[in-house]
């Protein structure tokens, strides 16, 4: 349990935060950055636009994966060494990227540099909850979001940017760039957070009994779903948004980043909300809300497809509503989820970011399997994904456990 100086925070963000922020903020990059060039990477490597979308997808399916591995590694070693080696492995992998020359090799760069970059996620969750209380949590992982909410927005604007004055090659080598940099200031300035009692051995049925503990538990494998499915529209957003606003709502790709930026500065602002809101109010409550609304918003959204009047302004102020309830669901879904394993906070950490990512990773490769010169498919895959996100927050509300 954290300790009792460690259960609250000012309004001043501590340094460590602003840490876990910028090294969390390296998934984005790696998902959002390149989004701008789908067209122009089809072109060169000699492949279709779903050909590239799909490689998104792979990067999400290798997150998924890999978080499995380091959330056992990071209960048995702590969290400094795991996040060293997968910020290596990542730095590796994004120079395979920049310098491949076919989709076959870029996808198994892709594929590479999920396994690095999966550490950024299982790692800085873990140190949040081993230093604070649900509620500080919670409030934590808002403002987690303040510091890497920037990057969906300055991603895509900065790879469309480099579009205009280098190939999309120079996208990897960015990506390069930062983990270099992350890689050093990890190594000198973050400090272990993992007490030597917790420690958990790196066993096969001890991991296999921590994983069993964790997906028998009704409460954190409802609240598991219920921010995985909500962020799975998400994902559906990034996976189809270059084929909605660049190609169905003829946007230049050097300008698609600023509406990218739109939906990623309601996100980050709902998620500050959210975190005043916590003073107030528990996250169950404001998680309920949240799903409520976005449920409603992706009803409006699919009506309007099937009717054809789906226009970009209405699109994007649908999208801003959507993105916004997340801001509230994700960190909420996220504390519940992990308010009760003090003793396998990497091992939850990593099987609530493979359940995030899996089900990212699965609406994403619906959004490219399904072609259409409407956003039907969009919006079909944001109302399931709200309601079943809604009813996952339910039950877990009525769970005992």
């Amino acid at each position: 349990m954290p300790t009792p100086a460690e259960q609250h925070f000012g309004r001043r963000i501590p340094g460590w935060l602003v840490l876990m922020g910028f090294l969390t903020a390296l998934g984005p990059i790696a998902i959002d950055m390149y989004l701008p060039a789908f067209p122009a990477m089809a072109d060169n490597l000699n492949t279709t636009p779903a050909h590239i979308e799909r490689t998104l997808a792979g990067y999400l399916f290798g997150l998924a994966l890999a978080q499995l591995v380091y959330g056992p590694i990071a209960d048995r070693f702590g969290r400094r060494l795991p996040l060293f080696t997968g910020l290596l492995i990542f730095l590796i992998a994004s120079i395979g990227c920049a310098y491949s020359n076919s989709i076959e090799q870029l996808s198994m760069w892709r594929m590479a540099q999920a396994f690095g970059g999966a550490v950024t996620m299982v790692v800085p969750r873990a140190v949040i909850s081993d230093r604070l209380a649900t509620n500080d949590a919670a409030k934590a992982l808002s403002m987690l979001m303040l510091i890497m909410g920037v990057t969906p927005i300055l991603a895509p604007l900065i790879g469309g940017q480099f579009l205009i004055f280098f190939d999309w090659h120079v996208i990897f080598i960015f990506m390069a760039l930062y983990a270099a940099l992350m890689l050093a200031i990890s190594w000198r300035n973050m400090d272990e957070t993992l007490a030597p009692h917790r420690r958990q051995a790196l066993k096969p049925h001890i991991i296999a009994r921590n994983y069993a503990l964790l997906s028998t538990h009704r409460g954190f494998m409802l609240y598991s779903l219920a921010g995985a499915l909500g962020s799975a529209g998400m994902f559906a957003y990034i996976s189809g948004s270059p084929r909605v606003i660049i190609q169905i709502f003829a946007i230049q790709p050097s300008f698609f980043g600023f509406l990218f930026g739109v939906s990623a500065t309601s996100f980050i602002s709902m998620s500050q909300v959210n975190a005043r809101l916590l003073n107030r109010f528990q996250p169950a409550q404001l998680l309920r809300v949240a799903q409520i609304t976005q449920s409603i918003v992706a009803v409006i959204g699919i009506s309007l497809s099937l009717l054809g009047l789906m226009t970009l302004p209405i699109f994007m102020l649908l999208i801003v509503f959507f993105m916004g309830c997340l801001g509230f669901i994700n960190p909420n879904a996220t504390a519940l989820a992990l308010s009760r394993h003090n003793r396998r906070l990497g091992s939850a950490s990593a099987l609530l970011g493979t359940m995030q990512m899996l089900a990212g990773a699965l609406s994403g490769l619906a959004i490219s399997a399904w072609s259409s010169p409407t956003t039907v498919p969009l919006t079909s895959i944001f109302l399931f994904c709200a309601l079943a996100s809604w009813a996952c927050g339910r039950l877990a509300a009525s769970s005992k456990t």
